[in-house]
């Protein structure tokens, strides 16, 4: 009797002690319970703070199989079947298909999860569990392809790049199928949170342009990026000089033909440009058609351009230094109606030559703000009207507005429309040098336009590569073109890896 009580003792204690832990387990899952409700209140929370009053952001609660699952996504940036498809029949159907596609985000880190629903991510928070994932649905409407209306070709592809970045890294890769054409992309402007992505070859790249590139843009500190333009700005050798000493082009087999010479190429989302460096001042005057045509027509097309530049800027310089201090430089019929024409003009030939001056940039700015067929019935009816006007009332001389028309127009010939507003700027600096010591102002403008392009450098490279430093097969695809089985790599620009 004593050995069954004592069993019987012995059953009751260990049935109580039993009792207990199971009580004290559902007392701590409970307890846990309501700590991961609370968090998930407060993470939930916490991101409706960050976002209040953001009307297009959207959350929503769907029930599945694991549970409550609270869904927050952006309603401009995401499509709708986007969600249908990839977030919501899979989430009512088969819950654990989420897990497979989807990635896990630290609820703590607000910062990062705020970021991840701005730029179109979309999360979805499990109750349950205390989970936050997020799934890639950025959709945002985008701009077909189109042909570029800045840089048209009648020879080589019409397609240009777009405002999408994915859009614009797929027209590279289509044309460069190699594994070694690598990207890495960076997040830049401390308000606007901009994607951009450096492009280049992995084997052929200079390692040394590529690391001074990453440290200059990780060293970018700007609120708002809306164009590539800016960072261009940003990052430049001097950006006080009023040349640009990167290429920016939309034509996506520019680049590639950049891409495989070794240079590296910059692209940012929501803009069409795409920047390319290092570059030359000869590059400037570089179009992609050049290579589609026969080696003569390019060459023949190319010192166009690059006179057409020294032309533009010394054109109505000449014609004031000749009139104020040099009329014996011009032959005598020449000087005789010159002085006809402004012999009613009451001002000095440098005011005439400003005064026209700022009259055509006037139309051409007023063009260039109004719609395209308002824009260009204003540009002829008022050049015209303007012209003929200030002729007839001695304001300024004929023979002015000729050379003034010519001028405006090759300031056109460069391919890159920076090098057009350049040519525009340097202008006024001849003029004023022309108008205060002749000739020997232009001489002094000239020898400064000279010793700043020498000084220039893109990403580290002189800017006036290959002329100086002299590289002599770059010298084959300069000024002249030579035929292509003559064109090698630019290695003095480049430094690429491979000879």
């Amino acid at each position: 009797m004593k050995k069954l009580g004592n069993l019987v003792r012995t059953k009751i204690r260990a049935s109580c002690k039993e009792t207990e832990q199971k009580e004290s387990k559902d007392s701590n899952t409970q307890e846990k319970n309501n700590i991961n409700n609370l968090q998930t209140e407060q993470t939930i929370n916490e991101i409706k703070k960050n976002l209040a009053r953001v009307n297009d952001f959207l959350f929503k609660k769907v029930v599945t199989e694991e549970g409550i699952v609270t869904v927050m996504y952006s309603n401009s940036l995401v499509e709708k079947m986007i969600m249908q498809v990839m977030v919501f029949i899979p989430l009512t159907n088969h819950a654990n298909q989420i897990h497979q596609v989807a990635e896990e985000i630290n609820p703590l880190d607000m910062k990062d999860v705020i970021l991840k629903i701005t730029s179109g991510q979309t999360l979805l928070y499990f109750h349950d569990k205390n989970v936050l994932l997020f799934i890639d649905t950025y959709s945002p409407p985008t701009r077909s392809i189109t042909s570029s209306e800045t840089e048209s070709t009648v020879i080589g592809s019409q397609d240009s790049f777009t405002e999408s970045m994915e859009a614009n890294l797929s027209l590279i890769r289509r044309r460069i199928r190699n594994p070694m054409l690598k990207n890495e992309n960076f997040v830049i402007g401390s308000e606007t949170n901009t994607n951009i992505s450096i492009v280049y070859m992995d084997t052929i790249v200079n390692n040394d342009y590529l690391d001074e590139l990453r440290t200059r843009i990780e060293r970018v500190d700007y609120p708002a990026f809306t164009d590539i333009s800016l960072l261009k700005q940003l990052i430049e050798d001097n950006p006080l000089s009023p040349f640009p000493q990167y290429y920016m082009t939309v034509r996506p087999d520019t680049i590639s033909d950049y891409l495989t010479d070794g240079r590296i190429v910059v692209l940012m989302d929501n803009s069409q440009a795409a920047l390319v460096c290092p570059v030359t001042f000869f590059e400037m005057f570089v179009s992609v058609e050049d290579y589609y045509n026969r080696w003569t027509t390019a060459s023949l097309l190319r010192m166009l351009r690059f006179f057409g530049f020294f032309l533009t800027i010394t054109i109505t310089p000449a014609y004031v230094s000749a009139l104020t201090f040099h009329p014996e430089i011009l032959p005598y019929e020449l000087l005789v109606n010159l002085q006809e024409s402004r012999s009613k003009v009451p001002f000095p030939p440098i005011f005439e030559v400003l005064f026209i001056e700022l009259i055509i940039e006037v139309l051409r700015e007023a063009g260039s703000r109004m719609p395209a067929k308002v824009g260009q019935t204003i540009g002829i009816v008022g050049g015209i009207v303007i012209g003929t006007a200030a002729v007839e009332a001695g304001l300024i001389s004929n023979i002015l507005v000729v050379l003034v028309a010519t001028s405006a127009l090759l300031s056109f010939l460069p391919p890159i429309f920076l090098m057009s507003n350049t040519s525009r700027f340097v202008r006024y600096i001849f003029i004023i040098s022309a108008g205060m010591y002749g000739l020997y102002g232009q001489m002094l403008a000239f020898a400064w336009l000279i010793a700043h392009l020498l000084s220039l450098k893109s990403l580290g490279t002189p800017f006036m590569t290959p002329i100086i430093p002299r590289k002599a097969t770059d010298l084959f695809d300069s000024v002249i073109r030579f035929p292509t089985a003559f064109l090698k790599r630019k290695m003095g620009i480049s430094k690429s890896q491979k000879k």
